[in-house]
């Protein structure tokens, strides 16, 4: 859906109050922030709910939209919670919330049809049709993957019904947003829980190959502005005032002024954040991502503390009123901001026995505007005052307080009518047995067939599947599947249903409509993340036939889910669209590269379409001899994910599964949530 402004909304990152002012005062035209709660950046300074309702209103009263982020994974106990602080955050003015959880977003659909939602570039919206799943559960804006290059944020935003958003300058995570599970498999704190560790930070033998330069599109404003895209985003939560206000100038006059930025402008952009010799568009471009490493040195960082400091607090509005105090007459007070006008009326003053009120008093009283969002000074104050009348301070006083207090509601949403409904349940189909996925199609003929028959199901990477000489049930959907790499995944799982594959694992938000044009059955991966039963159920009405859970979630909650769990694998960690195999040790490295981190552990890069990778994890997960605790909370239903395993490494995990016994060098159970 193209934009019907002529131009995008800049939009600004507002991590604290100072933030939000530098933000605005820079020409935002809307900000997105968090609470303490159910946001991706736990760590950010935040709002509490008196701050934020503040901040709501500061930023109303100036024509500025707020967009706030409930953009984690929930659990079901957190469901109820999250859906009142969403009302909460509604009626405190927020003109839009941001979600990346499908549960959540179902959820808030069916309970308060009425409030604006955003899916997050955590929900993996990265072709067509994951902006129109997306929209069918009731988004009014999707947020694009940053992978994406021009020519696809174009047509996907041609084609949308809804409008889109792109991410414009900022910090660059190196996986796939919504895939990474690095932080939290290895690290125990959940980037999708917003706690991530930044693991990608940190170097990997003698290099920094995960840490990215930032993106810098300032030199392609032209080419923005013509996309039709709804919103420009300027990632930073995390970031300084400084960096908000200075970043957020020179954008301003660059979409202001309709031109590409100089390469001054580009400098003074460095000079504010930058990691490494300037700044990445790749992606963007489309074109070799060869050169995107940067990591951040001591002099940027010292550049970056000297920006010229922005102001300490907000900035009241000024405003214009006019007042009458006449006998017989109800005091009037009317308040003017901008086009909207609001008129109070308070007491019918009495005649003064001793002490008459005022004019200087009476102007005192009413502009004293301290610790409210307005000012109003005496010479835009019109006062009609008959002398020889007694009025309190405290009338005065009261009188001024609920202009202040409509004049500052006329800007925010009306209160929600919330509908008792509930997303609903779906008893799904399920399929039983084990699950096995080989990511390598010479161990899966290795197999015996007894081996094979220890699965109800074989998948195979869709393509792949066409190299095994033994027939699997099942193709594995890779992470990514852009628009331009439809047709060719498209005719892939038709060729395996030929060959009698009557399976498809998705991997993605989009790729439902993909498996339902081939003929095959869809069943859910654990990339879908599920971790609650609203997503669970709205997958399964879908027509989703069984669902893999997230593999953060704590064996209580599986239970409770009742999903399938994997129960043995190298977890894939990140979904790489960068190769640092080719930047870092060249082509040639391909099947025998690893990064191997401090503590000498080694991760493991297996190749997915073209030059994209998986990073899988340095150890795996095994459940083998955790029979009696599996049953106890219900598990019989898992995934088994053979990565880089031979076959002979796969008879020795089906071998110790069967017997019950513990597999050396594994990661026995995932990490609880915190």
């Amino acid at each position: 859906m193209r934009r019907t402004d002529p131009l995008p909304e800049l939009l600004c990152p507002a991590g604290s109050a100072r933030a939000l002012a530098a933000a605005i005062d820079a020409g935002a035209d809307a900000v997105y922030l968090g609470g303490k709660q159910f946001q991706a950046r736990a760590f950010s300074e935040s709002f509490t709910e008196e701050q934020m309702t503040e901040a709501l209103r500061y930023a109303a009263i100036r024509g500025v939209k707020t967009y706030l982020t409930l953009n984690t994974l929930l659990s079901d106990r957190e469901l109820p919670e999250a859906l009142e602080y969403a009302r909460f955050l509604y009626e405190s003015g927020a003109s839009a919330l941001i979600c990346a959880d499908l549960g959540l977003i179902r959820a808030l659909r069916a309970r308060y049809p009425t409030i604006p939602i955003h899916a997050s570039t955590q929900s993996g919206a990265h072709s067509t049709d994951g902006v129109e799943t997306l929209a069918r559960l009731g988004v009014e804006r999707v947020v694009l993957a940053r992978e994406l290059p021009l020519t696809e944020i174009r047509s996907i935003t041609e084609s949308a019904s809804v409008e889109t958003e792109v991410f414009l300058h900022g910090a660059l995570c190196v996986s796939q947003s919504g895939g990474c599970l690095f932080s939290s498999l290895v690290g125990g704190r959940s980037g999708n829980r917003g706690m991530c560790a930044q693991p990608c930070r940190l170097p990997y033998g003698q290099d920094y190959p995960l840490s990215l330069k930032d993106l810098c599109l300032a030199p392609h404003i032209p080419q923005l502005i013509e996309s039709g895209v709804a919103s420009l985003k300027i990632e930073g939560r995390m970031k300084s005032a400084a960096y908000v206000w200075h970043t957020a100038h020179i954008y301003r006059t660059l979409l202001d002024e309709g031109r590409a930025a100089t390469e001054e402008e580009v400098r003074r952009l460095a000079e504010v954040f930058s990691r490494g010799d300037g700044f990445t568009d790749a992606y963007f471009l489309g074109g070799p991502t060869v050169g995107m490493a940067g990591v951040r040195s001591e002099e940027q960082k010292q550049r970056s503390r000297e920006l010229a400091p922005v102001p300490d607090t907000y900035t009241p509005l000024p405003i214009r009123a006019e007042a009458t105090i006449k006998a017989k007459t109800p005091l009037s007070l009317t308040l003017h901001m901008g086009d909207t006008t609001v008129t109070v009326t308070g007491d019918v003053p009495s005649p003064a026995l001793r002490a008459p009120l005022s004019y200087e008093e009476a102007v005192l009283r009413l502009t004293k505007l301290g610790g409210t969002p307005f000012s109003l000074s005496p010479e835009d104050l019109a006062l009609d005052l008959e002398e020889g009348l007694f009025v309190s301070v405290g009338q005065l006083n009261a009188l001024r307080r609920q202009a202040v207090d409509r004049l500052s509601r006329a800007c925010l949403p009306p209160p929600l009518a919330p509908s008792d409904a509930l997303p609903a349940a779906v008893s799904p189909a399920e399929i039983d047995g084990h699950f096995g996925v080989f990511y390598d199609p010479t161990v899966f003929d290795g197999l015996s067939e007894e081996d094979r028959g220890f699965f109800s199901v074989c998948f195979l990477p869709v393509d792949r599947h066409g190299e095994a000489e033994t027939v699997a049930e099942g193709v594995l959907l890779p992470p990514i599947v852009f628009d331009r790499e439809r047709p060719r995944i498209h005719a892939a799982l038709v060729a395996a249903r030929r060959r009698g594959a009557r399976y498809a694992m998705l991997s993605g938000v989009g790729q439902l409509p993909l498996v339902r044009e081939a003929g095959l059955i869809p069943v859910g991966g654990f990339r879908l993340n599920v971790t609650n039963r609203a997503a669970g159920d709205g997958w399964y009405a879908e027509g989703v036939r069984d669902l893999t859970l997230s593999p953060e979630l704590p064996l209580p909650h599986l239970r409770d889910l009742g999903g399938r769990a994997i129960l043995y694998g190298r977890v894939p960690l990140m979904v790489l669209e960068r190769c640092p195999v080719r930047e870092t040790a060249g082509c040639h490295a391909c099947k025998t590269y690893r990064l191997r981190d401090r503590t000498g552990a080694e991760f493991p890069l297996l190749r997915s379409t073209g030059h994209r990778r998986l990073l899988v994890n340095s150890l795996p997960t095994s459940m083998s001899d955790k029979g009696a605790e599996l049953a106890r909370y219900g598990i019989s239903r898992g995934l088994f994910l053979f990565t880089v395993e031979d076959v002979s490494a796969c008879r020795s995990v089906l071998g110790a599964f069967r017997l019950g016994l513990p597999l050396d060098g594994t990661r026995r159970i995932p990490k609880n949530w915190t």
